[in-house]
């Protein structure tokens, strides 16, 4: 059960940020954060990852709930075999981000984005995002280097 409380809050502080963008950022140009590192930049998404697939909301909703509904069946799997932590933690984070963005995507038919590094030309980006990106490192890490299997 905590678990799904883990994912439910994450996918709170997701939509909050989301929030936030559109209240402080939407209509306004790219805003400072930490000087030539990090700042803030309004930007609606109509792909996934990098833009693909754009303006392809259906399918990318499709896709979506596929990858979700075997992430779930997954992670009840992990729950109920005693896997490590790092693989039920992958799991948390990459189902947060998926639905955190699904919720963009199906009530907004685009996503939002606001994190922008400024050392690097890299696509705007969302926590959802970073939460993915977090689930499939760690979810790789037990693959690789403690033999996970699924």
């Amino acid at each position: 059960m905590i678990y799904f409380i883990t994912i439910i809050g994450l996918i709170g502080i997701d939509q909050l940020t989301k929030i936030w963008a559109v209240d402080a950022l939407m209509h306004k140009g790219p805003q400072g954060f930490i000087d030539g590192f990090l700042g803030f930049r309004y930007v609606e998404n109509t792909g996934a990852a990098f833009s693909i697939l754009k303006d392809q909301q259906l399918l990318l909703i499709l896709i979506t709930f596929v990858i979700l509904a075997g992430m779930i069946g997954y992670m009840i799997k992990a729950i109920k075999t005693e896997a490590p932590i790092v693989v039920k933690l992958a799991y948390i984070s990459i189902i947060s981000g998926a639905v955190g963005n699904f919720i963009d995507r199906a009530r907004l038919n685009y996503v939002i984005d606001f994190l922008e590094f400024k050392f690097i030309r890299f696509p705007v980006f969302n926590v959802a995002d970073v939460l993915v990106v977090v689930g499939v490192i760690l979810l790789s890490y037990a693959i690789l280097f403690m033999k996970y299997d699924f």
